[in-house]
């Protein structure tokens, strides 16, 4: 399927959502780098790294958990405690002060955990008592998935107050807005997709029933932050954390068509399996479900993301990899400039190698 019309929007026209403009359409998309402080508090190091990338459109931090049984990884950022409202402060203020915008993506992993990260070691939680398969990133070494805890009806809206409580402690952070984490294997994906949610209740079975605690997520989030500041990412054919659905283009559509009830600051897509680069699912129809602004994810450059919004197959596209080799993205997108090469070695923990020390291009 193909888009009917063009348009004249690029990568580097302004776009606005609600009361909110984005001076482009350049996203840096939610990154975990797995560098927060002792109590999984953002410090000085992740203050520098998003002031360097403020001249994105629009900043999706990296996931933070809702909760202490969200933690999936160590050394990620939470939004569940006032140290860590306020090191996200002191971020979202450096990230002002550079004129830039910035969201907090709202994570909670689910069964993409390990009894070693959560509270008294208690198993982590999913829908359904389903092991994946391969294993947890712990403080003590890789280990084994563990069979989750299938969340009981009774345990259920205490995970959407959980979210509600994120929201208001990213509003006291000073963020703009924030992405509910909907994608990627986690646990809002996890009640999405039928290989993960097998309950017979009113969770599951059908996709009515599979996305019902999602939209009651966010139903809460938006009485929290208001229309057009809450953004939902979704990932409909990605096999990343073990996940799968045997109907992603009409499940995924679905969900897309009941967002369009709400009047969501965007929808985020993270476009094919980026562990095959296989796409099936067609996205163009996805989008045309959704009656809002559509943030197109995975694999782009420069070029594809200027066609993209050109032909209305997009209207801003998140760029992941490129933001961490380049801090200034944006500008070199607008001069067409040489981009630095990403170190995979340096990803993922660590310090500021290969976290705040790429350059900023000087010319040559």
């Amino acid at each position: 399927m193909t888009s009917v019309t063009s348009n004249k929007n690029n990568l580097f026209s302004p776009i606005v959502l609600g009361n909110l403009t984005l001076a482009n359409r350049i996203i840096m998309a939610p990154l975990t780098r797995n560098r927060a402080g002792d109590g999984n508090v953002p410090q000085d190091m992740n203050v520098e790294y998003y002031r360097q990338r403020a001249g994105a459109g629009l900043i999706i931090s990296e996931g933070s958990q809702i909760s202490a049984t969200g933690v999936g990884y160590p050394a990620t950022p939470g939004i569940h405690s006032q140290l860590q409202i306020e090191g996200w402060q002191r971020v979202t203020n450096a990230v002002h002060a550079e004129g830039g915008r910035i969201f907090i993506q709202l994570w909670h992993t689910g069964r993409i955990s390990h009894s070693s990260l959560q509270p008294g070691h208690k198993l982590p939680v999913a829908p359904s008592a389903l092991k994946a398969a391969g294993q947890a990133i712990t403080y003590e070494g890789m280990k084994d998935f563990e069979t989750p805890h299938a969340l009981t009806l009774d345990e259920l809206p205490g995970i959407v107050a959980d979210y509600a409580t994120a929201a208001k402690n990213a509003k006291a952070a000073g963020f703009d807005g924030v992405e509910i984490h909907a994608a990627n294997g986690y646990l809002l994906d996890q009640f999405l997709r039928d290989g993960t949610n097998r309950r017979e209740d009113d969770y599951g079975g059908d996709v009515t029933n599979r996305m019902r605690l999602l939209v009651e997520v966010v139903e809460e989030v938006i009485a929290v932050w208001g229309d057009h500041r809450v953004g939902v990412r979704l990932s409909p054919e990605n096999s990343f954390n073990d996940i799968s659905d045997s109907r992603p283009q009409q499940t995924f559509n679905a969900v897309a068509k009941k967002l369009s009830d709400y009047r969501l600051a965007y929808l985020h897509v993270l476009e094919g399996d980026m562990m095959t680069g296989e796409r099936h699912v067609d996205y163009v129809a996805l989008r045309n479900c959704f009656a809002g602004p559509y943030m197109a994810n995975n694999g782009y450059d420069l070029d594809s993301g200027n066609r993209a919004i050109e032909q209305n197959d997009a209207d801003m596209v998140a760029f992941g990899k490129l933001f961490i080799a380049n801090p200034d993205l944006p500008e070199r997108f607008a001069e067409n400039l040489p981009l630095n090469k990403p170190d995979h070695d340096t990803f993922y923990g660590g310090d500021e190698k290969g976290y705040t020390d790429y350059p900023k291009y000087a010319g040559g």
